[in-house]
């Protein structure tokens, strides 16, 4: 398995030549937190063409827990954890490199507080924040991100990517807080 640190990327084929099915697995824990609210993060992901916005326009590239699927089926939401409670991968998105749309050029995965702002929760009360690449044939764990940053006020994290470049998928670790909301993530990405 390779551990990656913010910043860096590496190759699908360098790490599992040939892999097609991908579970990328979200998982958190919270710090102790008096405020009377549960967290509740939501993770999602934009697939996005070359132009750097939602591929083709469509907000049907926006997966999350209330799009489960984007419209070729390549990239499959679990679900939403309410409370992020419990071991493991708390929320996941399973994606099939095989299937992906010509167009499409980087999945952008991305977690945010729900009503982070109005709750007055953030980043920094969250711990052992990851996102891993898990290959669902065998449930090898291949690639691990571990959100080690110090977070304070954000209440939205870009986690990673998925991009390929000259026809080779590679995973790239980013961790980029912010205090955007989700409307201005999505209007970011060209969705209006």
């Amino acid at each position: 398995m390779v551990n990656l640190q913010k910043g860096q990327n590496i190759s699908l084929e360098k790490v599992a030549p040939g892999l097609n099915k991908l579970h990328i697995g979200l998982g958190w824990d919270t710090n102790k937190y008096e405020g009377g609210n549960d967290f509740d993060l939501d993770a999602m992901c934009f697939l996005i063409g070359d132009d750097g916005k939602i591929a083709g326009g469509n907000d049907k590239n926006f997966v999350f827990f209330n799009n489960k699927k984007d419209p070729s089926g390549a990239v499959i939401h679990s679900g939403d954890n309410l409370t992020g409670a419990g071991e493991g991968d708390d929320e996941v998105i399973n994606v099939d490199l095989s299937k992906i749309a010509d167009g499409i050029e980087k999945i952008v995965f991305i977690a945010i507080i729900f009503k982070g702002e109005e709750r007055k929760q953030n980043f920094g009360q969250i711990m052992n924040a990851y996102i891993r690449v898990v290959n669902q044939s065998n449930d090898e764990e291949l690639i691990r991100y571990d959100l080690s940053e110090d977070y304070s006020i954000e209440t939205s994290v870009e986690i990673a990517e998925l991009y390929k470049r000259n026809g080779v998928w590679k995973f790239k670790a980013i961790g980029g807080g912010t205090k955007k909301t989700l409307d201005d993530i999505v209007s970011e990405y060209g969705i209006k």
